[in-house]
């Protein structure tokens, strides 16, 4: 007889849940409109339509106003202009004047290889890269783009480009 009230109330207690859930359904389906379709217009509700059309037919001493009280009522704080992302004038001509010195070093970067020149590549970075095994110089070359070598003469970085491209190499010289 208690197992068949526990049935009974545990039935009644499933369908008042059920009840509820549509009645909330209901409630909340009411008050959340569906999103509109992709490409659709956006509505606005009428209230944020006219705030829009007010503050649209400010002038701009007006608006200054309103972005003042608007940050004290909101209690934003000020956020300072940064000057960072400007470089100063006399900053740019010092960086013209060293770009136009003459480059005595030089960077030669492997960029990318042949497909069929693959072993030959791995073999000329092995021979030119001292202490580095066979397997050392496969993960470079297949991690390309890699730098071969830094602060070289014009001349050396020269003979090593001929040499990388000879094997089938694609290099870069900076």
């Amino acid at each position: 007889m208690a197992s068949r009230r526990l049935a009974y109330s545990c039935v009644t207690f499933s369908r008042a849940v059920s009840a509820s859930r549509k009645l909330l359904w209901r409630t909340y389906a009411d008050v959340i409109p569906p999103p509109p379709p992709d490409g659709a217009p956006k509505a606005y509700s009428p209230k944020i339509e006219s705030i829009v059309d007010d503050i649209s037919q400010l002038t701009l001493i007006e608006t200054a106003q309103l972005n003042e009280l608007l940050k004290v009522k909101l209690n934003i704080p000020d956020m300072p202009m940064s000057m960072g992302a400007f470089p100063a004038p006399a900053q740019a001509a010092s960086e013209q004047a060293e770009e136009e010195e003459v480059k005595t070093a030089f960077t030669v970067k492997l960029m990318s290889f042949k497909d069929g020149a693959k072993v030959k590549v791995i073999k000329e970075i092995k021979a030119l890269m001292e202490g580095m095994s066979l397997v050392q110089a496969k993960k470079f070359v297949e991690s390309t783009p890699q730098v071969v070598k830094k602060d070289i003469k014009k001349e050396d970085a020269d003979k090593l480009k001929a040499t990388l491209e000879e094997a089938g190499a694609s290099v870069q010289i900076e």
